[in-house]
């Protein structure tokens, strides 16, 4: 049974948006388009997108789960092993973070002591879901030079970035009903040029090109609007009006 692009959009939780644009750059064609031009789904297109959103939960850029899961070789059961297995290892790491949470909130009631080891269980700061994207996007000298950084780092220093950034996404959260243009906007933001430039190099250009990474990927979307919701586009036209600004 066929089914519409809004029908399968409801069905699975992602915007009609995201569907054309996988049909757009060869990711999932539907199985037929009418000649008013309504997308059709077959239950083979189904099963291909939910391959599609298990590599997407894993971090896999879009044009690697293309190349994927259109080689002559991809097998669909095969693929969902490797899923499965990948997931139980997210999960334990995920499980390790909540222990580590519940146990600094009895540290923070002097319930019980940890030392500083304990406090940083469960992060894992050697590997990026989004690093492939990143090297495409910018190319591999500034991931590079990134990743070298953040390597030479101790827990503790990386658990301090953490809380760094986060203080910097609630300032900016705080922000985002006002202007990209305001003068408080700016100052906010110029922080967060200069915190990602810590640790890599990124022009301007290429602070632009993520604020609309946050807006056209729905995973960096959903991570920033935790903080609050329309984070994720305040910062994307805010970055390009700093960028614009910026220019020599």
């Amino acid at each position: 049974m066929s089914m519409k692009v809004k029908e399968v959009a409801e069905l699975v939780g992602i915007s009609v948006r995201t569907l054309h644009h996988y049909d757009d750059i060869g990711l999932l064609t539907p199985e037929q388009t009418t000649e008013s031009g309504y997308r059709l789904y077959s239950d083979e297109n189904l099963e291909t997108l939910q391959q599609i959103l298990f590599f997407r939960e894993l971090g896999f850029p879009l044009n690697q789960i293309r190349e994927i899961i259109h080689s002559p070789g991809f097998n669909r059961n095969e693929a969902l092993e490797m899923h499965r297995s990948l997931l139980l290892e997210k999960r334990r790491r995920l499980d390790q973070m909540i222990a580590t949470i519940d146990k600094t909130m009895k540290h923070a009631k002097g319930e019980i002591q940890m030392t500083n080891k304990e406090k940083f269980e469960g992060f894992d700061f050697s590997s990026n879901p989004y690093e492939q994207e990143a090297r495409e996007r910018w190319g591999n000298d500034a991931v590079d030079r990134s990743k070298a950084k953040l390597g030479s780092m101790s827990k503790e220093e990386q658990g301090q970035l953490g809380t760094e950034m986060n203080e910097i996404y609630q300032r900016l959260a705080a922000l985002r009903h006002v202007s990209p243009e305001s003068e408080e906007a700016q100052a906010a933001i110029h922080e967060w040029y200069v915190f990602l430039n810590r640790m890599g190099s990124y022009s301007l250009e290429a602070f632009a090109g993520l604020g609309r990474m946050y807006v056209d990927d729905e995973r960096f979307t959903k991570n920033i609007d935790k903080f609050g919701e329309g984070l994720a586009q305040f910062m994307c036209d805010t970055m390009a009006v700093y960028a614009e600004k910026n220019k020599s």
